[in-house]
């Protein structure tokens, strides 16, 4: 019997299939990266409240000690990824061309020193829900999946939702990713430990982690170790993006649909990246915090690409040496290809959201050409959440943002690119409804 035809029904309407370019490093180990020289901590390292420094120029700070707080509730405290000396508490360019406050360290050139140091022990399920959420907080956890968004805030369900299931999202639909499908065959133990840890703190009885169907390869190594009660099942749907999006997966897996504007824990979900639990299965039994994580080093003109374990604020210059560079010139992307950020300087670093390192040269050949909208419709057909993307590109080009938000539901854009990618007129949509969002938000503050 042909696995696939078991998961071919397992989709959601619309989306895309844009080539994987994934084999290039999916099959390959994950590897330790080596210590920078100097790593870049940025301040802001999730969505909400950059953390506070904590510490001062020529400090001497340990590895896993910390080194900036969390300031207020949406907010998380930062670790020291390396042993070294505070050099510089000043602002740093981020991947947006701008700058922001961030921790400068020298890195001591002794590698024995370069191991966290953890003397606590959390035994989960002598804790309670709220002492796990807060643990998962110190730890500095958010979700690693590209939003980083503070992970013990999602964890914190309102007191009148109740949530049946806890969907684990393994689908890493984005082109040339493969971190998350080294998590899951590499890290399993680390994997249940997290889901279980997830499963107490949102007070789930079950929980399934959806992959797509081009891992199968998970689902045959990872279903040996579940529980035989049926509490964590795995479950594949059909290879198309965006099919890790948190409405897709809900409606590929349980055919239920998160209401516009609303939130998973409307319908009982609570949703989570695979990369994400593995880290708290990891760290939070130790009390250590999120000093590192796994990142997919790929594109074109690299001797070495791969999946590298690398200390978060590792700068893109170090990591593009390390994995054998050889092109000239080259357009950085951070994450994927369809989301991701164009990287402005190689002195960027890394961060708690980065899940890739793209370099695209011979692949980056979309025309720059911006043509008028020809009504093709393909952006419609394209749009998982049924949106109007050609009526909305219209009206921004118009400047008509508050129309956009009102009568054509701006703000459920989540930034998927599908409309981008399929439009023959080259209009980048995306940036369009993003630009909008800002302006709209702006337009709300002024207005009280």
């Amino acid at each position: 019997m042909n696995l696939l035809n078991l998961f071919s029904t397992k989709t959601f309407p619309h989306g895309i299939h844009p080539d994987e370019y994934k084999a290039e490093t999916n099959a390959k180990p994950t590897r330790r990266l080596p210590f920078a020289p100097e790593i870049i901590v940025h301040l802001a390292q999730n969505i909400g409240k950059p953390a506070k420094a904590i510490v001062f120029k020529g400090q001497l700070v340990t590895r896993g000690d910390v080194i900036a707080e969390a300031d207020g509730f949406m907010s998380v405290p930062i670790h020291a990824p390396v042993t070294g000396i505070i050099k510089e508490i000043d602002i740093a360019p981020n991947p947006k061309g701008g700058k922001e406050p961030a921790i400068i360290i020298t890195t001591s050139l002794d590698s024995g020193q370069q191991v966290p140091a953890s003397d606590r022990y959390y035994d989960y399920q002598q804790m309670s829900r709220a002492e796990l959420i807060k643990a998962v907080q110190d730890i500095g956890m958010v979700g690693l999946g590209g939003a980083a968004f503070p992970t013990h805030v999602k964890m914190n369900i309102p007191a009148d939702r109740t949530i049946h299931t806890l969907l684990i999202n393994g689908c890493e639909c984005e082109p040339f990713l493969t971190t998350d499908h080294r998590v899951m065959l590499e890290n399993i133990d680390n994997l249940l430990l997290g889901i279980r840890i997830a499963m107490k703190c949102v007070a789930a009885p079950k929980a399934i982690i959806g992959i797509e169907d081009n891992k199968l390869d998970v689902l045959e190594t990872i279903k040996p170790h579940l529980p035989s009660d049926g509490t964590i099942t795995i479950e594949a749907v059909e290879t198309k993006y965006p099919q890790g999006a948190e409405k897709m997966l809900a409606y590929s897996l349980l055919d239920i649909e998160i209401p516009s504007g609303g939130l998973p824990s409307d319908v009982g979900l609570a949703v989570f990246n695979v990369a994400t639990l593995a880290e708290i299965g990891a760290l939070l039994p130790k009390g250590q915090g999120l000093i590192e994580r796994i990142i997919t080093i790929t594109g074109d003109d690299l001797e070495k690409p791969g999946n590298y374990l690398a200390p978060i604020g590792t700068p893109l210059r170090y990591l593009l040496d390390f994995a054998g560079f050889q092109g000239v010139e080259a357009e950085l992307i951070l994450g994927g290809p369809m989301m991701g950020m164009p990287a402005r300087s190689l002195d960027v670093p890394i961060t708690k959201g980065t899940g890739a390192v793209l370099v695209l040269d011979k692949r980056a050949t979309k025309n720059d050409e911006i043509l008028p909208c020809i009504k093709c419709t393909q952006c419609l057909q394209a749009c998982p959440i049924n949106l109007n993307p050609s009526e909305l590109g219209l009206l921004a080009a118009k400047r008509q943002y508050d129309v956009m938000e009102e009568k054509y539901h701006l703000n459920d854009c989540f930034e998927c690119g599908c409309c981008s990618y399929v439009c023959p007129s080259n209009i980048p949509l995306v940036q369009y409804f993003r630009i909008a969002k800002v302006l709209n938000r702006e337009r709300h503050l002024q207005n009280g």
